[in-house]
């Protein structure tokens, strides 16, 4: 039986899934589009670029924590008004950071962004799971596949691009119309289903010690691991102690949220194996998704001196495969059980993070785009069937919390995904650095050969042979940053290599979309 039966919505449920995937949209934009204007953020507010991050960190934490307990706001207000409360708040918030005048300011606002804005994502997937029946989720999340997995890649672009035309005031400011725009039709054709409304008449009072776990566990991790190569790791007792903190809050959390009776997110959900294995696939290509969107652009800009606006443009052909291949993926899925699709999804992103390790110096802008394209075909075979298979044997009155974890889940790891990822460049160019630096010494003959070609190759265009020492120093810098950026994309193959056995644990459901789960 479906879960919607018996209750029909007045408004077309396909109007109402693209106005609030819209708002879903416009909230994983802002994840990533901050990421290639933090120079210009840093310069502007007279920070330093270490200080600038903090513009990310605080919106990630913030974020985390509201993800998780989403749904039991969800009940406790009505999921459509949480909706428009956390849309407008968070449309205010965005035209905040555009005005802010100094680095106090726009962090207050950005943490006010990612409170606001986490309860966009998993209220927007509860909405969609109310208003379709199981026979036409996948058809539903193949549409919010393409707003969710797109944005983290648009992000980048459109940053770079308002950055680099415009100022980064305007990374904030664009989100203005279209958050008014989504609000007033969130305001027009959403409805709560009448489950919901019985749930808001009988739901608890509010878990405080439930969300302050939840608070310490998250938070304290996405801290710990984003600031962890500023602050030299668990060299830092700051590090040390996020950690620890952390550790604390999720063991004392998850036995607190297990043992009490009306918990604020309801871990119990987990007992259901397709979920609970939904969400760690999730999390794996959430991690994956964030950190590849990074490591391309910064590469690009680092390595190849791109603009932010071409650093962002790279990632852009990877989305049009992505909208070209979700049908295709709803297709199969009529075809081949679903968890087959997801292991094979799994094996083709750790193919494409290999074929992405032919990284060169000078690389042309085509083979970049290539090694994007091919990571963003793989993810067209994740995001639909995991989220399709992850819902399926849910019952209703778990969605809310299913979706609040669901979204976390890939949220969490993906902010996580774009700190390590980050910080592995560093320390891997640190460790290739110390093997390569060995060979160049008087006594290594390919080292001398190619110092007397640099040495005559300078005299040869007027300059000065002494320099040959600082033009190898920089091809060696180079060489470095290239092999370490190859070593990341090895790590990131063999995590995406992980996604395949517990894919292969999920039940045999085969999604079909004119048919329901089975």
């Amino acid at each position: 039986m479906s879960d919607t039966q018996g209750w029909k919505p007045r408004s077309n449920p396909w109007l109402v899934a693209v106005v609030v995937t819209l708002g879903a949209f416009m909230e994983v934009l802002d994840t990533t589009i901050v990421n290639v204007s933090l120079p210009h953020i840093a310069g502007s507010l007279s920070v330093s670029s270490d200080d600038s991050t903090w513009t990310l960190t605080t919106y990630l934490v913030a974020n985390g924590v509201v993800l998780t307990i989403s749904g039991a706001l969800s009940r406790r207000i009505g999921r459509k008004r949480y909706f428009l409360i956390c849309i407008g708040a968070f449309t205010a918030a965005s035209f905040a950071c555009g005005i802010s005048t100094n680095f106090e300011e726009i962090l207050l606002f950005r943490a006010l962004q990612g409170f606001f804005g986490g309860g966009l994502q998993p209220t927007q997937q509860s909405i969609i799971l109310d208003y379709f029946p199981p026979e036409k989720r996948q058809q539903a999340f193949s549409l919010t596949a393409i707003a969710i997995i797109i944005a983290p890649v648009l992000g980048p672009v459109i940053g770079g691009y308002l950055t680099d035309q415009y100022s980064w005031h305007w990374i904030f400011l664009i989100n203005v119309p279209v958050g008014i725009a989504t609000f007033f039709g969130v305001l027009a054709l959403v409805e709560d289903s009448p489950a919901m409304k019985q749930q808001q008449k009988t739901a608890p009072r509010f878990d405080y010690w439930g969300t302050f776990f939840i608070a310490l566990a998250l938070g304290c991790m996405e801290i710990g691991v984003d600031r962890g190569e500023d602050y030299d790791w668990l060299g830092s007792t700051f590090i040390r102690v996020m950690f620890i903190l952390s550790a604390c809050g999720f063991v004392f959390g998850i036995a607190y949220l297990l043992y009490v009776r009306n918990p604020i997110v309801n871990l119990r959900v987990f007992k259901d194996r397709n979920f609970a294995l939904g969400t760690f696939e999730m999390g794996m290509m959430g991690f994956v998704l964030y950190a590849s969107a990074v490591l391309i652009p910064q590469f690009a800009q680092q390595q190849l001196n791109y603009t932010a606006t071409w650093a962002g443009l790279v990632l852009a052909p990877g989305a049009v495969v992505l909208v070209l291949l979700i049908p295709v993926v709803g297709k199969l899925l009529d075809l081949v059980q679903t968890k087959y699709v997801i292991a094979m999804g799994g094996l083709s992103l750790s193919l494409a993070a290999v074929y992405s390790m032919n990284l060169v110096p000078q690389l042309d802008f085509y083979h970049l785009v290539l090694f994007r394209a091919s990571q963003t075909a793989a993810l067209a075979l994740l995001f639909v069937p995991i989220s399709t298979i992850a819902y399926a044997t849910v019952p209703q009155h778990l969605n809310g919390d299913a979706s609040a974890l669901f979204s976390m889940s890939r949220n969490f790891f993906g902010g996580i995904g774009i700190s390590v990822s980050t910080a592995l460049v560093t320390q891997h160019e640190q460790i290739r650095q110390s093997y390569l630096v060995e060979h160049l010494t008087p006594v290594n003959q390919p080292y001398n050969v190619l110092l007397q070609q640099v040495q005559q190759g300078l005299i040869g265009i007027g300059q000065a042979a002494g320099q040959a020492q600082a033009e190898i120093s920089q091809m060696l810098a180079t060489q470095v940053a290239v092999l370490a950026y190859n070593d990341v994309f090895l790590i990131t193959a063999g995590l995406a290599l992980l996604m395949v056995p517990p894919a292969l644990f999920m039940s045999g459901i085969k999604t079909k979309s004119s048919g329901g789960a089975h």
